[in-house]
């Protein structure tokens, strides 16, 4: 006769209506206790919160009954399974999210482009990841109904994955040419820019992150960094009360002073090419000594680098090369006026596009992006409608999928 296995926990649940943290075993028995401190704030829109260690993944419901699966990072896994990322920009997430909640004002293309998405979420052919640019932007926004149907949908549809914050990203580039220069290596491409990682969204120079007990085994401290990561994005994403926005930046004004005085120069194009270079290894300076550094350059080393057309070292680098080629189409565009958004805009695009397989973006950004790719000789395309970026899409799973087919039928 058959010993009966011990009884499990298949899901662990944090409940705020009953203030009590719920242990439900695989016999179907449930275990309550008080939650003490409850984790929810005042303004937090979650209701309930999922865990299911064996599904890996994260179940978030709100006040409103709308609900948010996540999945969650195994460590030394490759968890994007051969999924195509596709990165949309946030202009772009207005019209996938009205059209999944029934807009009226959605054109029927968009509405058919935005259920193609989603389905491809659902059956794992795409990620579709969040950036901490859609954040700022969507939690900033005065209308509370709006900024939570589009919260809900850019959560709904990411599952966890994140781009990565791109200034660290650019560090991780700045590194690698580095260590190419030494001999150390020749790719300078950063590791996992989509990835479902804990807190990945701000690099550790930007944010503090939370820290489990000393007493936690390795593998359960990762497990609940995680857990506590995701649950902060979903909830932070739907708050109630919207992040003000902060004061104007400074970078809007000194490249505006800057795009003013370069349009006064008498110069071609490769001397003005030459003073945004300047203007950008400026702005770099602190990332370039940084990754020096950390690379083992000494100082002198650094300064032989710097004598050698370091911006063709720049120019290989995928997210920051794609950041200078934008830099360069902006300010030799005579009369350029710089808005608040714009640099963030160039800094998170040219971060997407230079990993992503595709990329969806409003035209003002996609002209100068898709200019940039070409010179650069990537891969990613671009596009400024949905509807196209959907067939393109399509038109690649179709090539996969008969390239897979091929491959098993040659291995068999």
């Amino acid at each position: 006769m058959s010993k009966k296995s011990e009884p499990f926990v298949v899901m662990m649940t944090l409940d705020r209506e009953t203030s009590s943290v719920v242990l439900t075993r695989s016999d179907g028995k449930e275990a309550r206790q008080p939650m003490g401190q409850s984790p929810f704030e005042s303004t937090s829109l979650l209701s309930r919160l999922h865990y299911s260690p064996a599904l890996g993944g994260l179940l978030a419901v709100t006040c409103k009954g709308d609900d948010i699966a996540f999945e969650l990072p195994a460590r030394d896994l490759d968890q994007l399974e051969r999924r195509l990322v596709v990165y949309l920009d946030q202009n772009m997430w207005r019209p996938v999210s009205e059209a999944l909640q029934g807009g009226a004002t959605v054109e029927s293309k968009d509405r058919d482009a935005a259920d193609q998405l989603a389905e491809w979420v659902r059956d794992r052919r795409i990620v579709l990841p969040a950036s901490a640019g859609h954040y700022h932007e969507t939690t900033k926004w005065s209308l509370a109904d709006k900024r939570y149907r589009l919260g809900l949908t850019i959560l709904q549809l990411s599952r966890g994955w994140q781009m990565r914050d791109p200034l660290q990203v650019r560090r991780d580039e700045i590194g690698g040419m580095f260590r190419g220069w030494l001999g150390q290596g020749d790719d300078v491409r950063a590791a996992s820019v989509f990835t479902l990682a804990p807190n990945s969204l701000h690099s550790a120079s930007r944010l503090t992150s939370y820290s489990p007990p000393s007493d936690f085994s390795v593998a359960d401290a990762f497990r609940m960094v995680s857990l506590t990561s995701a649950s902060a994005y979903i909830d932070v994403m739907l708050d109630t009360e919207r992040v003000e926005p902060g004061p104007e930046p400074g970078w809007v004004q000194s490249n505006q002073q800057f795009s003013d005085w370069l349009d006064g120069q008498n110069w071609d194009s490769q001397q003005k090419r030459r003073s945004i270079d300047a203007f950008l290894f400026a702005d770099l300076q602190r990332d370039l000594a940084e990754g020096a550094h950390a690379a083992g350059l000494s100082p002198q080393d650094l300064q032989q680098w710097g004598q050698k057309q370091p911006m063709d070292g720049l120019s290989t680098l995928p997210a920051t090369g794609l950041y200078r080629e934008m830099l360069h189409n902006r300010h030799l565009n005579k009369g350029t006026t710089w808005q608040r958004n714009d640099l963030t805009d160039m800094i998170y695009l040219s971060c997407a596009a230079g990993y992503a397989d595709f990329v969806v973006c409003e035209r003002h950004m996609r002209e100068p992006l898709e200019r940039g790719v070409r010179r650069l000789g990537l891969r990613t395309k671009v596009f400024r409608r949905l509807s196209e970026a959907v067939v393109a899409v399509g038109q690649a799973l179709e090539q996969q999928a008969h390239d897979t087919s091929a491959s098993t039928k040659k291995e068999s």
